[in-house]
């Protein structure tokens, strides 16, 4: 079986190979031009339909159009890459029509590409010096290798056009021996990359690389680092260059619908290694090993809840990928799947096999119709190249996968509720136990992740469970993905190692707040979560830490919101959402949320009283603590979270019979009240 599964992949590669070596794309002016939901809505259709009259006017054959898939760069979409070979790629931000004669002409034909050609970046130089600087790395380092770096460049009268440095994140490269010893540096475009540890070292890379144009061979390390693809196409701003791309590694970088491009990069090399070892035992160990963590909201460790579905006997067993990603303001699914669909199926087939599955289905909300397009489309070209079916790779393992359209309730995206609707029936939540690992789909056991999560799985089989382990916390392996959205200058996806602070996220990556305006707030987990005050801004990002501080991590939603949001106002939207949302099967969520928004909608309408602060605050507990399922008992965690950190917002509504940002329609006031003391300490459950 396993010989014949590595003879399988290798003829796949060998196919891939030979497809993208009759493309020649290497000798060709390539223009990558993004193609999700968000992109195709802020024009980029238009702008493809005008780069193709460019290039058919040319009659060049050797400038080819390209597709790409979101590069989450969604406050300056579309966005569009121009390859030329031999030349650092440049990356274009907020596209227009009218621009594209521009770019075509002076940029594509003559390889001169308007002067400023990008967003945020400074002006083009010959070698970018990018430095990892992880939290978990760059303070056990005796020495700022950032400021080193600078300083010799100063010293040796190199100027800024011939080489610039710049901070980035996890390269994924350092050992345990490594940290605190030395520093990972990409050179940009010679894809090197040194290992540096001394002054020394420094001066070396100055005189002979930089100077003369030479690697030095000694410093150089021939792991890959992590994101060098996607660095390549988009190291050009803070926004990417801050971020480590594990779950996105290929998005925006590769064809989505192109199975010749996944198979390139390294697409499922991972799947053929389990199949080629055949220990199901084996593969759970490592998932184990990695700490990867479930990216969809509970944060269970994903290892054990694939030991538990392989443990529980039965003659069919199903995996399925829960891709109901409801929350408000949040699009990390979405995005995965319409950028990188073959990485969340083989990581699928990999859970499956571990487990036992022959069968999974992918369960998409209907409202994600390019995402269900792009899954189906490399479904037919998987099954096309044996990939899926009766004997994956000739292993002789069968699967096959399906996909089941959720109609938007925000319940089924609760494992049993999802079961629920894909069965047929009303998408309401079951008592647990028994599990879905135990009790799942058609009363079979049954593992359910979610998109981020699957994605994860083919990396940490090609790198190894240690590595993933190393880019994140002590608890918590890799990364996370977040949809930054709000009052923050640069919205979109952001991919950090967990631990990364909410400071680093928000200034360094986001841009901070516009306007000249303070932060407020930081509300993280969707309607799950908590409004985290800006006192708590360097708090490392993962799911134990935003639990101590009052919020939850949830599926990756991260809103900023500045001073002029009320943050009674911010409660009250949170928790409408969660009272039409209930599926109504228990009374504490269908009774206690319709109750806990009319008294916010009094408070915020200046008609509350101080006693409805005790009031709110003790159903929200009741709830919190009686609700059948998780969305229930988390739908409290905004009011539990703005009435300990903002409950002056709430005072001033019913002592002053005004909202302090002006957001709330405050009516006639009532009688002066008196103010009760602080609320105590509370910590959020999912």
């Amino acid at each position: 079986m396993s010989d014949t599964a590595r003879a399988a992949y290798g003829r796949l590669k060998q196919w891939a190979e030979e497809e993208l070596r009759q493309r020649d794309d290497a000798s060709k002016v390539r223009i990558h031009v993004g193609s999700a939901t968000c992109e195709n809505a802020s024009g980029a259709p238009g702008i493809r339909a005008e780069f193709h009259k460019h290039i058919e006017a040319s009659d060049r054959p050797d400038i080819v159009l390209r597709r790409a898939g979101c590069s989450g760069r969604c406050s300056r979409e579309p966005i569009v890459t121009v390859i030329r070979p031999g030349e650092a790629p440049v990356t274009y931000h907020g596209v227009t029509v009218e621009q594209v004669h521009t770019i075509f002409t002076q940029h594509v034909l003559k390889g001169r590409p308007p002067q400023p050609p990008l967003v945020d970046v400074a002006p083009p130089t010959r070698y970018e010096f990018f430095l990892c600087r992880a939290e978990r790395c760059a303070p056990k380092l005796e020495t700022n290798m950032e400021e080193l770096f600078r300083r010799k460049l100063r010293d040796s009268d190199i100027p800024p056009e011939q080489a610039r440095v710049v901070a980035a994140n996890c390269f994924g490269l350092c050992t345990p021996e490594a940290m605190g010893a030395a520093v990972h540096v990409l050179v940009r475009p010679d894809r090197v990359v040194y290992r540096v540890a001394t002054e020394a070292d420094v001066q070396e890379i100055l005189d002979t690389h930089v100077r003369r144009g030479q690697i030095v061979e000694r410093l150089r390390t021939h792991e890959p680092p992590l994101s060098q693809r996607f660095f390549q196409m988009y190291g050009e701003g803070a926004f990417f260059h801050r971020q480590s791309r594990i779950a996105l590694r290929n998005s925006g970088v590769i064809d989505p619908e192109s199975l010749v491009e996944y198979v390139h990069y390294d697409g499922f090399e991972s799947l053929a290694k389990v199949l080629e070892r055949d220990d199901p035992e084996w593969v759970i160990r490592q998932v184990t090993e990695s700490k990867l963590r479930g990216r969809g909201g509970g944060g269970y460790p994903t290892g054990v809840k694939w030991a538990n579905g392989r443990a529980t006997p039965s003659e069919e067993k199903f995996i399925i990928c829960n891709a109901d990603e409801g929350d408000p303001g949040a699009f990390m699914d979405r995005s995965m799947l319409e950028g990188d669909p073959f990485s969340v199926i083989e990581g699928m087939m990999i859970g499956a096999y571990a487990i036992g599955a022959n069968r999974g289905f992918f369960y998409v909300r209907a409202e994600y119709p390019l995402a269900i397009e792009r899954i189906q489309t490399a479904l037919a070209a998987m099954r096309e190249h044996g990939l899926l079916g009766g004997s994956v790779l000739d292993s002789g393992w069968a699967f096959d996968c399906e996909i089941r359209l959720g109609a938007g309730a925000f319940v089924c995206g609760e494992e049993t509720a999802l079961i629920n609707s894909i069965e047929g029936r009303r998408g309401q939540p079951n008592i647990r136990p028994p599990y879905p690992t135990t009790k799942g789909l058609w009363g079979r056991p049954t593992v359910i992740n979610n998109v981020e999560t699957f994605a994860n799985v083919p990396a940490v089989l090609e790198y190894g469970p240690e590595w993933f382990a190393r880019v994140g916390t002590e608890r918590s392996g890799g990364t996370k993905v977040f949809a930054l959205a709000g009052k923050v200058k640069h919205t979109g996806l952001v991919e950090v190692p967990m631990g990364t602070t909410l400071r680093e996220v928000i200034f360094d990556i986001g841009g901070g707040v516009p306007g000249g305006k303070q932060l407020k707030a930081v509300q993280t987990g969707g309607p799950a979560g908590g409004c985290i005050p800006a006192e708590f801004l360097d708090t490392p990002v993962d799911f134990d830490t935003l639990m101590a501080v009052g919020s939850i991590m949830g599926s990756g939603g991260m809103i900023v919101m500045d001073e002029t949001d009320c943050m009674v106002d911010i409660a009250k939207f949170f928790v409408a959402f969660s009272q039409d949302e209930s599926c109504g099967k228990c009374t504490p969520c269908r009774e206690g949320t319709m109750r806990m928004l009319e008294i916010l909608e009094r408070i915020a309408a200046g008609q509350g009283a101080m006693e409805d602060l005790d009031r709110l605050e003790r159903l929200a507990r009741l709830i919190h603590k009686s609700s059948l399922c998780g969305l229930g008992r988390a739908a409290p965690n905004p009011v539990l979270s703005t009435l300990r950190y903002f409950r002056r917002d709430y005072e001033v509504h019913v002592l002053e019979h005004r909202c302090p940002t002006g957001r709330c329609a405050i009516r006639a006031p009532g009688p002066p009240q008196e103010a009760p003391a602080q609320a105590s300490d509370w910590k959020p459950t999912i």
